[in-house]
């Protein structure tokens, strides 16, 4: 019987060990897709304790807590940081089998040398001992970045954002590079034309572009994708439901803008012509720029009305959707690559059952001199544990190839969140391990060790050109 998280966790034949131990485990980390408040980075800050680095803003807990019936006071209520921790460390003994298990019990030992399982017998000498040690300068935010040989991470940036953190960093060169992600959505999402309009009048602010047109829209939205190209945004983001890809004339977006700056609701159809009009203006954009775009779809955000009313959104009442992708996908894409503006991408799904459509949908669309120019994302969200990994990369390896694959991203809000590259890494070297004692794949450790390396680092450096 192997011990709990020992240094063979996850790896279960000697292949795999010898594939994570000399060739993924010291490789750098590119985190190109996280929600790390730039602030904090800017500003080098000392968490008090774990609650605050662990608890505040992670819904992943938050669901956890709430499943094991704890009271929304020691969740986002007014409890104190040690109840709130008393709270969490409670739960933990029932989080087996979900990989909050596994991120706790590796982020204790990563960070602070903790070995010892969190529970209501452990919490208070594990919130004492962290406590100190998080004060300390080795402890600060950069310190954290840099013990997990962290080369790049890239941030989540509205267009309005005047990306001060990111200059700062920039100037400063603290030891790794902190760079903006584009993620416009604020400004494609119409349904509510109250807080659209204000948003607009502030997005026109920035800008120094009154906007009374959608040509006016698009060019304060150009000119801040300049800006952000200038601080070293090399991607965008986008949260969807779905793809958007219904034609559309310019007088009907002309028409519908009116509309809506207007202060008008917009009916379903006006809805998905306009939403189309923004996600391909957009992925222009990012063509003529030579980025990357990323398009995150498939959640039902805000299930949960009344919390939604009280808590606001991200606090962890989101959950898989059931949407039919495929034809609009592939709509959007032909969209694009018809007139050879069809920039690098990467598709994420939340739902499992959607890994085949991704996984050829890639081979649609992907052409050189770019290797993988079309990615199939990592496991996200609900699916960044063991069996949505392992789910993905098995489709993509039968679909497409995953020797071109980007890897792995933490999306994560916390500082200490990076374990999960290695988590991500075991999983790999465990596959190829498997295969190559099984004699499905050659006992060959140059080709084999060179693919590891090559996912876990060195085809997102290519891929992104930080």
């Amino acid at each position: 019987m192997k011990n709990f998280m020992d240094d063979n966790f996850m790896l279960n034949n000697k292949s795999a060990e010898r594939l994570y131990h000399e060739y993924a485990k010291d490789m750098p980390i590119i985190d190109y897709h996280n929600h790390l408040p730039p602030h904090e980075i800017a500003g080098d800050i000392n968490f008090k304790n774990l609650t605050q680095i662990w608890l505040y803003g992670d819904h992943y807990k938050w669901r956890a807590m709430r499943a094991n019936g704890i009271d929304e006071k020691f969740i986002t209520g007014n409890a104190s940081d040690t109840e709130k921790f008393e709270k969490w460390a409670e739960t933990v003994p029932y989080t087996l089998r979900n990989p909050l298990y596994h991120w706790t019990h590796m982020e204790l030992q990563r960070y602070f040398g903790i070995s010892d399982l969190l529970n209501p017998n452990s919490a208070k000498g594990i919130f004492e001992k962290t406590e100190s040690m998080l004060l300390q300068p080795d402890f600060s935010v950069h310190s954290l970045i840099k013990r997990m040989k962290v080369d790049t991470l890239c941030t989540t940036d509205d267009p309005i954002d005047k990306l001060e953190d990111h200059l700062k960093l920039a100037k400063s060169n603290p030891g790794f590079k902190t760079l903006p992600t584009w993620r416009p959505d604020k400004a494609m999402n119409a349904d509510n034309p109250k807080l659209y309009n204000e948003y607009l009048d502030k997005l026109g602010e920035t800008a120094n572009i009154e906007i009374k047109t959608v040509s006016d829209l698009i060019e304060a939205l150009q000119k801040r994708h300049d800006f952000f190209h200038e601080a070293g945004c090399r991607i965008s983001d986008h949260g969807i439901e779905e793809f958007y890809a219904e034609d559309y004339t310019q007088n009907e977006i002309d028409s519908i803008f009116a509309k809506v700056r207007g202060g008008n609701e917009l009916n379903f159809e006006e809805l998905l012509k306009f939403k189309s009009f923004m996600l391909i203006e957009g992925a222009k954009m990012d063509h003529a720029s030579n980025w990357a775009q990323q398009f995150h779809y498939g959640v039902i955000r805000n299930n949960n009305s009344r919390m939604f009313m009280q808590l606001g959104p991200d606090t962890g009442f989101d959950s898989i959707g059931d949407f039919s992708v495929a034809k609009t996908m592939a709509k959007f894409f032909n969209k694009l690559e018809s007139t050879d503006q069809l920039a690098k991408t990467i598709i994420y799904n939340i739902n499992p059952a959607d890994n085949e459509v991704i996984a050829t949908m890639l081979g649609n669309f992907n052409k050189g001199p770019v290797a993988g120019k079309i990615q199939f994302g990592s496991g996200w969200w609900f699916l960044d544990q063991k069996q949505g990994m392992i789910e993905q990369m098995n489709s993509l390896s039968a679909l497409g190839l995953i020797s071109k694959f980007v890897g792995m991203l933490t999306d994560s809000r916390s500082f200490l969140s990076f374990p999960r590259h290695e988590y991500f890494r075991r999983i790999m070297c465990n596959l190829f391990g498997t295969d190559m004692e099984n004699g499905e794949i050659p006992n060959d450790f140059d080709l084999v060790g060179g693919i590891v390396q090559d996912i876990s680092y060195n085809n997102a450096k290519e891929y992104f050109n930080f």
